[in-house]
């Protein structure tokens, strides 16, 4: 999928949801950020088809989002995914409270799936 630049309004919030990250999220990028896992590049709050992603890495297509309650069994949620999975991504989603109480555990599963995506390309 090539890369397309998003509306000025997307950027806007997106640069916003930056600067009011959650704590997991944050403790989250704090691991991911200049390629500390295992080098893998990640970006967060991303613009991308009409969504804004919370972490993702191109190389190995993969979207990682960390969720509060208000995301359980959404259909939009549903719907979003599905559209990723088309364009050929993988989608990770944690909770706010699993990636506070075990960040190491988030980042072996992250890491995990990067590793068998990348071997399958």
């Amino acid at each position: 999928m090539p890369h397309r630049e998003p509306p000025k309004a997307y950027r806007r919030y997106a640069r916003a949801m930056r600067v009011d990250a959650t704590r997991a999220e944050n403790l989250l990028w704090q691991a991911l950020r200049g390629s500390r896992l295992e080098g893998f590049k990640f970006r967060r709050q991303v613009p991308l088809d009409g969504y804004i992603v919370d972490f993702v890495c191109y190389a190995a297509r993969l979207i990682v989002e960390v969720d509060g309650g208000q995301h359980s069994e959404n259909p939009k949620d549903e719907a979003r995914d599905a559209h990723f999975a088309r364009e050929g991504f993988e989608m990770l989603r944690f909770w706010n409270n699993e990636v506070e109480t075990n960040l190491d555990g988030v980042c072996d599963h992250i890491l995990h799936h990067l590793q068998g995506r990348m071997r399958s390309r």
